[in-house]
């Protein structure tokens, strides 16, 4: 036997071992940032249960404005408003601690990137954040007044409107964050061009598939009616052209700093 084959063993139980640690310091590494994240939850729901009453009344207005004067919502279960404002409070603080999450989220993903592309964090963060709030913002804004007064157009003299607390909450929170969410595409496309993982022109060549996968996301991410699926569909395709602005801007930058270097 060789002494190549005999130190095999010790060699793989090394690099087993190697393996070993770096798993164990990214699960604890993962686990840190999970504890900031969810106390920066934490902090700021409490601070907004104080205004949880003021902050649903806030969230109902865009109904209660195309509503008859003399409805409003109600509640089918004794717990359902004091629940319903619990989730209210989380759904602020996760607002209120989204960049601090996003930040996390960053710090976490930053060990596997260069030294050059971690000085992207503070511009990937500020514009996450306020790409984030931005979209939730159109969505309260925009979708909301147009889609409640063409559902509150279905009432009749014989059917009249009678939401549940419950269930506007839920229908309302998923359109905020999924347009929250979907807002995210270009902060996420400059990132992957900053880095060279994707170029203008595979973008604007998927383009067909891209305005396919528009409407397919937003009848994943929408209740099941056509009229929030096209308000959806039409901004990430707004959103998808940006996006192809902004990597093609991304990637002369990338450029030009190859050839300084």
């Amino acid at each position: 036997m060789s002494l190549s084959e005999t130190e095999n063993p010790e060699k793989q139980a090394s690099e087993k071992d190697d393996c070993e640690m770096l798993l164990t310091d990214h699960l604890e590494e993962l686990r840190k940032r999970l504890i900031f994240a969810f106390i920066a939850i934490a902090i700021f729901t409490v601070a907004a249960y104080l205004f949880s009453e003021e902050l649903f009344r806030l969230l109902m207005a865009p109904l209660l404005d195309v509503m008859p004067s003399e409805n409003g919502l109600i509640f089918t279960s004794l717990t359902e408003t004091f629940f319903t404002y619990l989730k209210i409070s989380l759904l602020a603080g996760f607002f209120a601690a989204s960049p601090v999450v996003i930040y996390q989220i960053w710090r976490f993903s930053a060990p596997g990137l260069y030294a050059k592309e971690k000085r992207y964090v503070f511009p990937f963060v500020f514009f996450a954040s306020i790409f984030f709030v931005g979209g939730a913002m159109f969505g309260y804004f925009v979708v909301f007044p147009f889609g409640f007064k063409f559902f509150m157009g279905f009432a009749t003299d014989f059917i009249t409107p009678m939401p549940t607390v419950k269930e506007y909450f839920s229908f309302s929170v998923r359109l905020l964050f999924a347009f929250g969410v979907v807002f995210e595409l270009p902060v996420v496309t400059a990132f992957l061009a900053l880095i060279g993982l994707v170029k203008a022109k595979t973008l604007a060549a998927k383009r067909k598939f891209a305005v396919l996968g528009s409407f397919v996301v937003a009848a994943v991410l929408t209740p099941p009616d056509v009229v929030s699926q096209m308000m959806m569909a039409g901004p990430i395709i707004l959103l998808y052209e940006l996006s192809i602005i902004v990597a093609r801007i991304c990637g002369r930058k990338k450029a030009e700093r190859v050839e300084e270097d």
